[in-house]
């Protein structure tokens, strides 16, 4: 298969290229990678041109910008055009949801409360309309092992001094990058369709996670500041995904475990 990978210079981006065992092309915006493509998302005649150029097999669309909603709406849909003819893994989030007690399936529909979110949902519609045979995979906090995810560069900035906080209103499943980029891998290959929740089986806030990091990192956990934040549950429930997957989803507690870990953590449950 040869695998078109956008948002190649990300942290999930990056480990995908690591762990793909398909012919790969690495699709960068500003950041040029050696063998790779440059690709504009929000432009449609620049993805169908490179599209033509390079003939996917399959295209794992990871890129997107919070802050842009060109970029993370219209671009997905003009990558879902351009690739008619490729089996395409769209990567979402769980913030297409606004948060409540209970964990949302795959069946749930979004009810975005951010601008970000609202233009992942807007993702998500367009390419159901476009593409039905795609998949959709929403995830969580994603979380590296080599201090390249920004809760990971968070509390090293925080631990050595710099401004900032951990909110302990945000709850999320936390899922380790290399689990994740197996599982997308897996889902590229397989004959699932539609949505796929693909995070974490343990909640956690964000205070809870940073001082899970900060531990396996040798720094002190008890350092870390918090502050309530605005309340914001959002648990994926990934079960049914997780039964069709050989990739185990592990939880930060496993994935972040460190000598002295002694840390009471999180809601188990979530798968």
């Amino acid at each position: 298969m040869r695998l078109l990978v956008t948002g190649a210079t990300g942290l999930l981006g990056r480990e995908l290229l690591r762990l793909a065992e398909h012919e790969v092309i690495p699709a960068y915006h500003s950041q040029q990678i050696p063998g790779g493509v440059r690709l504009d998302v929000r432009r449609q005649d620049d993805v169908l041109d490179v599209l033509r150029r390079v003939r996917p097999d399959g295209i794992i669309h990871t890129a997107f910008d919070q802050a842009d909603w060109v970029t993370t709406a219209d671009g997905a849909a003009n990558i879902a055009v351009a690739g008619a003819d490729a089996r395409l893994v769209f990567v979402s989030t769980d913030v297409v949801f606004a948060g409540r007690a209970a964990p949302y399936d795959e069946d749930e529909p979004p009810c975005p409360v951010t601008p970000y979110g609202a233009a992942k949902a807007a993702a998500e519609t367009a390419i159901r309309a476009i593409a039905p045979s795609a998949v959709i995979a929403r995830t969580s906090i994603i979380v590296g092992h080599d201090g390249r995810s920004a809760t990971e560069r968070l509390v090293h900035a925080v631990a050595a001094g710099q401004p900032g906080a951990f909110f302990t209103g945000n709850i999320r499943c936390p899922v380790h990058v290399t689990d994740l980029a197996s599982a997308l891998l897996e889902l590229l290959t397989s004959d699932v369709t539609g949505v796929a929740h693909v995070a974490g089986p343990q909640a956690l806030n964000r205070l809870e996670l940073g001082r899970l990091i900060a531990i396996r990192d040798g720094l002190d956990p008890d350092t870390l500041p918090f502050t309530p934040g605005l309340p914001s549950d959002v648990r994926l429930d990934s079960r049914r995904t997780g039964k069709l997957l050989t990739t185990r989803l592990r939880s930060p507690a496993e994935f972040l475990a460190g000598r002295g870990l002694h840390l009471a953590v999180g809601q188990e449950g979530a798968r």
